[in-house]
């Protein structure tokens, strides 16, 4: 249980469903209550503010920023299974359950359309000025049938899963509409998490795999490479995995000998500012869990499409649990910077509690973090704050914005995070 200075009630729901593979909806979690006093800024004194800044049930946070009108935003996303949600704020840690509200995305449940159920992981992109969600859906309710799921060695409800990419018509995401553009080339094989990894001028797309068709564990890291942001252009045999989850903490139980259960995943694009070393930054060991955490893979060869181009962190996670502060299952995380530029803001969600329920509650989360000598992200220990707000928030003067983890500028345009 979180501190009753944080977490005021916790109420579970009594009947708790069994869970198979990838299977989660989060309207049937919860309710969590909170005390608004320690959600997000302090607004007393708008000087400190308290995780989580977003209480309501959802995961696979991710956040960037955009300037329109002479005004600077947060645009922010994040799993609600059922549409594509994105929030603005011009505050990075104010409560964002008072953000303004859009749907730009939502589908028909019952259409049998591919993206028509169990939405997860949206991202938003600026790529040269056409903004594009990427996301993952399938249109059975993780249920396909009954002989599907038998060719799987282990249960597979997932195994429809593909990666989607809406487009906008304008160049303001908050006005624009989106309409979709098509199924991201996975061979016809699952795909989920997938994310943008922009190199020397071209476009990439990393998602979470499986090895073939009906393998259902491991969940890997693939990549691929794209024409442009909606067309996959690699062949099957071009495909290369990039990480699988082989170390003790990639897998839950830890060190367990087979591969059910273990997890890479939420692949996220991460440069250091200063000196342009390139991080994917992915969650490992299982989601539904107190252990899943973050690992980090570094490109140290010049084809990110090879696989000896990568370098694995293995000596654990870069970013976990911290028990002694009530936050668990820290993951899926995405980046951003301070209102000024100055800071660099790591995105993430989390539990509250070490046994969560079939359907998990989590809430969005962010912490400042910095950079190591030798050029590698310094994270911190998940905690509840207080934490000083970021540097040049609430009218503060914004500083010339950087490329923060998009790769070549000049070809995909003005990306800030």
């Amino acid at each position: 249980m979180a501190p009753l200075s944080l977490l005021v009630s916790v109420v579970l729901s009594s009947a708790l469903a069994a869970v198979q593979g990838q299977s989660f909806d989060p309207n049937k979690a919860g309710p969590q209550s909170w005390d608004p006093a320690q959600v997000g800024t302090n607004t007393t004194t708008n000087t400190t503010y308290n995780n989580p800044i977003f209480t309501s049930n959802i995961g696979d946070p991710f956040m960037t920023r955009y300037s329109s009108g002479g005004e600077d935003w947060y645009l922010f996303t994040y799993s609600t299974n059922d549409n594509i949600t994105l929030r603005r704020s011009k505050a990075l840690t104010d409560n964002w359950d008072h953000a303004e509200t859009r749907v730009v995305f939502n589908p028909n449940k019952t259409s049998g359309e591919p993206w028509s159920t169990d939405l997860w992981a949206p991202e938003i992109h600026d790529l040269n000025g056409t903004w594009y969600i990427i996301f993952t859906a399938t249109p059975d309710f993780d249920a396909p049938p009954p002989l599907v799921d038998a060719m799987c060695p282990i249960n597979c409800p997932a195994i429809n899963h593909r990666m989607f990419v809406l487009a906008s018509d304008g160049p303001d995401p908050w006005t624009a509409n989106f309409s979709m553009k098509g199924m991201l080339n996975s061979y016809d094989q699952f795909a989920i998490d997938g994310t943008y990894f922009a190199h020397n001028g071209e476009l990439y797309h990393i998602y979470s795999c499986w090895e073939q068709k009906y393998s259902a564990w491991p969940a890997n890291l693939c990549i691929t490479h794209m024409s442009n942001p909606w067309t996959v252009d690699s062949d099957l045999s071009e495909r290369r995995i990039i990480s699988v989850p082989n170390e003790s903490w990639e897998r839950v139980p830890y060190g367990r000998a087979d591969t059910r259960l273990a997890t890479n995943e939420g692949p996220q694009q991460l440069i250091n500012p200063k000196t342009s070393q390139n991080f994917v930054i992915y969650s490992a060991a299982r989601v539904d869990t107190p252990f899943y955490c973050l690992g980090m893979l570094e490109l140290v060869g010049n084809d990110p499409m090879e696989y000896q181009s990568w370098r694995k962190h293995k000596e654990g996670c870069v970013f976990h649990q911290n028990t002694a502060a009530h936050v668990y299952g820290t993951g899926h995380a995405s980046f951003t910077t301070s209102p000024d530029g100055s800071e660099d803001f790591i995105v993430y969600h989390a539990q509250t509690t070490p046994n969560p329920s079939a359907n998990l509650y989590r809430t969005a989360r962010t912490q400042k973090f910095t950079w190591n000598d030798d050029g590698t992200p310094n994270f911190p220990l998940a905690e509840n704050g207080p934490f000083p707000v970021p540097a040049g928030q609430h009218g503060q003067k914004l500083a010339t914005a950087r490329s923060f983890a998009r790769g070549d500028p000049a070809l995909w345009g003005r990306v800030v995070q």
